[in-house]
């Protein structure tokens, strides 16, 4: 069989594209903001990670320009040899003070830094324990290690429980979680699975893309919980709150040292340019003395939320800024992200295998920077596509009480 043969055969996507239909790989233009332009339409962007507003932060954007003008737009080189510059190192330390822990590292992106981390610490004879709803990144990151990975139901202490009950108890253990989980936007029962994991003697991380800047003035969902020091690893993205793109690990100062010297993802990646280590540092700036804008994030949460629930929407068991809308059904889904487009809303539709079988939704998610304005003519937007297209109850207004 030709190696090339499964690509003549994919037509998914193709199929959706003549239907008008297909939304992945779509251009914006405009801003990284609270609107965006689709097609030459406005819309109010409700899809972004973009949870402080921070890309357009009049700081964090002069840090990045001096940065070039500084050190021009590239290292050329990885940490490990000519790449490593001052602000890279600054970064690590900054960031692992941050989340409370003794050392960090910076990777070039978030994907990288599960890959890298996950794959050097998880040998032959280790096993890895992971939620069944963890991010790609993670699940590549144990495909990647010598060990032998093993899945526990979502959130569900017990079957953690269960899974390391089986596992030998001389053998190497990591556990690893969301910390918010990006497409259900609920948290992690960390207090309950650490319990557990001290009980095996396993370690545990905490994948805190989605909680940095979001929970605990923005320290994370260890912080959250009160449990920064019970927890082994917390790893974090630049790419959400922080208005780049990027990765870091943090934890033992031992433990740091070993992972530069054995995370291929890490050693053999290019730096983060400088501008992108730049605007990392002066957006954690702006969360360490700003803390209005984590603030003005949960307000708007709870806006929307109320909204949302007024409306008869099914947001499961979000309780952060991600407010998942679940459809259970791709196709209308797909029609649904359509039809808000129309109304002027830009929401994410994720299907499977993003999310498991019949949990198809519409993605949104928040910002600081949203004003109530924007927010009410999405609400309006989510009213009116709602009744057409029968996903909410006939009666269901933003007026409802």
């Amino acid at each position: 069989m030709d190696l090339f043969e499964k690509t003549r055969t994919f037509t998914r996507a193709k199929e959706a594209t003549e239907l008008g239909l297909y939304p992945y790989f779509q251009p914006l233009s405009g801003s990284e903001g609270v609107t965006a332009t689709f097609k030459g339409k406005e819309v109010v962007m409700i899809g972004s990670n973009n949870y402080l507003g921070l890309t357009t932060h009049p700081k964090v954007c002069q840090a990045a320009i001096e940065a070039i003008e500084k050190y021009g737009t590239g290292c050329t080189g990885s940490r490990f040899l000519n790449g490593n510059l001052m602000f890279h190192e600054e970064l690590d330390r900054r960031l692992a003070a941050f989340v409370g822990k003794e050392a960090g590292l910076v990777f070039p992106t978030g994907y990288q830094t599960n890959v890298g981390t996950i794959s050097a610490l998880v040998q032959k004879g280790d096993f890895v324990i992971i939620d069944k709803e963890d991010h790609a990144s993670i699940v590549d990151g144990c495909f990647m290690s010598r060990g032998e990975m093993r899945r526990f139901k979502h959130n569900d202490p017990d079957s953690l429980d269960d899974a390391l009950s089986k596992i030998p108890e001389d053998a190497g253990k990591l556990v690893v979680v969301d910390g918010v989980y990006s497409m259900g936007g609920d948290i992690a029962p960390l207090p309950e699975l650490a319990e557990i994991c001290r009980k095996y003697g396993a370690r545990i991380m905490v994948d805190d893309a989605h909680s940095i800047g979001v929970l605990a003035n923005g320290r994370g969902t260890a912080a959250h919980f009160g449990l920064t020091d019970e927890i082994d690893l917390i790893m974090g993205t630049f790419s959400k709150s922080l208005a780049c793109i990027g990765g870091f690990i943090a934890g033992s100062a031992k433990t740091m040292h070993y992972v530069q010297h054995h995370a291929r993802a890490f050693m053999f990646s290019a730096s983060s340019p400088p501008s992108v280590a730049a605007t990392a540092l002066a957006a954690l700036d702006v969360i360490e003395t700003e803390p209005e804008h984590v603030q003005r994030l949960w307000d708007n949460t709870d806006y929307m939320r109320a909204g949302l629930h007024r409306l008869g929407y099914d947001t499961g068991a979000s309780n952060t800024p991600i407010i998942p809308l679940y459809i259970y059904d791709q196709y209308r889904t797909v029609l649904a992200w359509h039809a808000l487009i129309e109304e002027g809303v830009y929401t994410n539709p994720v299907v499977p295998p993003g999310v498991p079988p019949n949990g198809s939704l519409l993605r949104t998610s928040y910002m600081a920077t949203h004003t109530t304005e924007h927010l009410d003519r999405a609400l309006k937007g989510l009213e009116t596509v709602g009744h057409n297209l029968d996903l909410i109850p006939e009666t269901a207004t933003l007026a409802s009480v």
